[in-house]
């Protein structure tokens, strides 16, 4: 005890030291840049460095005697924030009307004296049982008609105006409450929103969102094609709240919509309360699930309303996916275009995955430091201590059940206490690209409506591009269809399948002012209703491109692929293109296959305006797929970031006006060398300059180089 007393001490005498915080969108507006004076004295909010480390923490689950010596530990890991309350409402609201917050604040207060402070979550994932056994109407109703039942977590219909209504009573407490508390930094709406129901109430409302969508029944009905099958409708409640995917794709299309305009006037129930009530100061957001991929409803749309966005980090079974998870949090970042958080990730394991094995020594660390390169400003563990009970008793946690630290304990804080080394000249720093990738909600529902192909994977499809381009030492941005585009001198849509065309005109003037574009299979197809464009592939661009898809392929087995990037394969997707321009260059051709593909393009490009648009039909093998990045990349004057690596190392690239941030890490087991293209200081090591880098397994450098 006596030598943690000491290392306490030291670490609070060095946030005193610390700068002010900047976290995701705080960076822009200044969220924390003004507070009332507290009453406390120096708050834990008011010093806390820019890079953040914390955890889940829930204090109703354990004797309030047991608090401090939690606290003392997360202090001396060098933890900066955690998270509270998100499935506290039975504490919080023991019976109907009758609140009890004083435990909650004497937590915060708690928190404060440790110099940690918090993200207070609204407790609206977890309804507790006097709400959902007096009122059953709260409660969702599946697909079959079954009404869910207690005991469970998102077992709430998100769409009932009386939930919701519980759900605004709450939040005022909280918000009333902790509102203008100096240590509360931030809130959390729910948690990763799943879920939608199926009831009554629910279609009727549906049935409103059509009328007030396509005014007209004659609208509705051209849009969809509804003379397909007797479709017609003659009445809106006639419509079907769909439940299954053999339905109308346009009516699926729009129903996707719905669900994401639902959660949308559910998140903002509680953030009109919250803005109501709290300083601005104290931002808001929520934890996108799903491992980063989830398509429940659009996440642009539902992370307008908020400050920053957030997700968690999951791994499972197996190890790191280094790429896949590099998209993951560039997918994230996109959702606002900004520095963005993880609420969640695992400390070691999960308890839900076929076998939750154990990350491997260093590679907690690795994925921490992952997360910050690409873009994120606080990395929060779930959860700080088992619970005794739970249906997640297994899962990973940083304390076991007896409040021991774990093994994976001393990791974190070796964590915490790199990010309190690295916080300063991490301080107003972001990601920036050369090249994006589109993303699109309403693409990917339109291919995984009718995917053609079981094997046709659309994450697999944006990592045939994305990985490339991040061997090439490139950051990447993936951003909406419609976002910004005109600082990216490269812009790649693999199966952008959805081009309405107000798209189409919004594209075209990117590749006329002097963008390089590649479209990917399948783009083009569908437009805003999820309906075929007359125009074939890739329907609105198909003039500029000077060339269109005269039929697609779902592949067996793979075929020959040959032309100016080389020989290859396509495998699962090949798509039989026609040359109508002159001025089209044929980049591939098919070889002998099946008949129809014999001889035929398979990627054709052109120049338009002052830019490029080229069409690329096929899946190929990843060598190939390497060699049409590269090209890609070669004709947009894109050159890398960084040095060659060794296999296995991934650089990240933060930027802001006076200097640059690398990261690396080292994902393989076998150490590395790196020599550097120039002198920069080595962060983590007191900022002595270096021109070589000596990386074990799961190792970690943070370098910072002249603007």
């Amino acid at each position: 005890m006596k030598k943690l007393k000491v290392r306490r001490v030291i670490h609070a005498k060095r946030r005193r030291g610390a700068i002010p915080i900047a976290v995701g969108l705080g960076i822009a507006l200044g969220l924390f840049a003004a507070k009332p004076a507290s009453v406390h004295g120096e708050t834990a909010a008011s010093k806390l460095p820019s890079l953040l480390l914390g955890a889940a923490w829930y204090p109703e689950q354990w004797p309030e005697s047991r608090w401090d010596k939690d606290l003392q530990l997360m202090e001396a890991a060098h933890l900066d924030v955690v998270r509270v309350g998100e499935f506290a409402w039975s504490s919080e609201e023991p019976s109907e009307g009758h609140y009890d917050l004083d435990w909650l604040e004497r937590a915060i207060r708690m928190a404060e004296k440790h110099h940690i402070a918090v993200v207070l979550g609204t407790p609206t994932d977890a309804p507790p049982a006097w709400l959902t056994t007096k009122y059953p109407e709260t409660l969702r109703v599946d697909e079959d008609g079954r009404r869910a039942q207690h005991g469970l977590r998102r077992q709430f219909n998100y769409a009932d105006p009386l939930y919701r209504k519980f759900c605004a009573q709450i939040v005022t407490q909280l918000a009333q409450r902790f509102g203008h508390d100096p240590d509360v930094i931030g809130w959390q709406i729910g948690n990763e929103y799943t879920d939608e129901s199926f009831d009554a109430d629910t279609r009727r409302q549906f049935d409103k969102w059509l009328a007030a969508h396509f005014h007209t029944l004659d609208a509705l009905n051209a849009d969809w094609t509804t003379a397909y099958w007797s479709q017609t409708y003659d009445r809106w409640d006639a419509i079907p709240l769909p439940d299954e995917a053999n339905e109308n794709p346009g009516l699926l299309l729009a129903y996707k919509h719905f669900v994401t305009d639902t959660w949308r006037s559910f998140q903002r129930v509680q953030i009109d309360v919250i803005r109501k009530y709290a300083d601005p100061r104290q931002f808001i957001t929520t934890n996108y699930g799903g491992l980063g991929w989830s398509d429940h409803f659009d996440h642009y749309i539902v992370a307008q309303d908020l400050s920053l966005a957030s997700w968690d980090d999951y791994v499972g079974e197996g190890h790191l996916k280094v790429a896949r998870n590099g998209a993951m949090h560039d997918l994230v970042r996109g959702f606002k275009r900004a520095n963005f958080w993880v609420m969640e990730t695992q400390p070691g394991s999960v308890n839900w995955a076929p076998v939750n094995n154990t990350l491997d020594r260093g590679e907690t660390r690795a994925m921490a430091w992952q997360a910050v390169g690409h873009g994120a400003d606080a990395v929060l563990y779930w959860q700080w201590r088992s619970a005794l009970n739970g249906q997640e008793q297994y899962h990973g946690s940083l304390l076991g059940p007896g409040g021991k630290p774990l093994p994976i304990y001393s990791e974190v804080s070796q964590v915490g206490s790199e990010f309190e080394r690295a916080g300063a000249a991490l301080a107003g720093t972001s990601p920036k690209a050369q090249v994006a990738i589109l993303h699109s909600y309403n693409s990917r529902w339109a291919i995984d409506f009718q995917r053609f192909n079981r094997n046709y994977h659309q994450l697999s499809v944006l990592l045939d591009y994305y990985r490339p381009l991040r061997q090439q030492r490139l950051t990447v941005d993936i951003v909406n269809a419609d976002a910004p585009l005109d600082s990216y001198k490269l812009v790649l849509a693999p199966d952008l399948n959805v081009i309405s065309s107000q798209l189409a005109a919004h594209l075209l003037a990117y590749v006329e002012q002097g963008g390089d574009l590649l479209l990917g299979p399948r783009s083009g197809m569908k437009n805003e209703y999820d309906a075929l464009n007359v125009q074939r592939q890739p329907g609105p661009l198909v003039a500029p491109l000077g060339g269109r898809v005269e039929e697609y392929y779902a592949l067996e087995t793979a075929v020959p692929v040959s032309g100016a990037m080389g020989v290859g394969t396509a495998a699962l997707w090949a798509e039989r293109l026609w040359v109508r321009a002159p001025d089209d260059t044929v980049l591939l051709r098919y070889g002998k296959s099946n008949g129809w593909l014999d001889g035929h393009a398979a990627m054709i490009t052109r120049r338009v305006g002052k830019g490029r648009i080229s069409y690329l039909g096929a899946v190929l093998d990843p060598a190939l797929m390497d060699r049409v990045i590269a090209w890609a990349t070669s004709d947009a004057k894109i050159k890398p970031e960084f040095a060659p690596l060794p296999d296995g190392v991934e650089v990240c690239r933060r930027v802001s006006a006076s200097h640059t941030i690398f990261v690396l890490i080292n994902h393989g087991a076998v150490p590395a060398e790196i020599q550097l293209p120039v002198a920069m200081k080595n962060v983590l090591d007191g900022g002595k300059n270096v021109t070589r880098v000596q990386l074990g397994a799961q190792g970690v450098s943070v370098l910072e180089s002249a603007r």
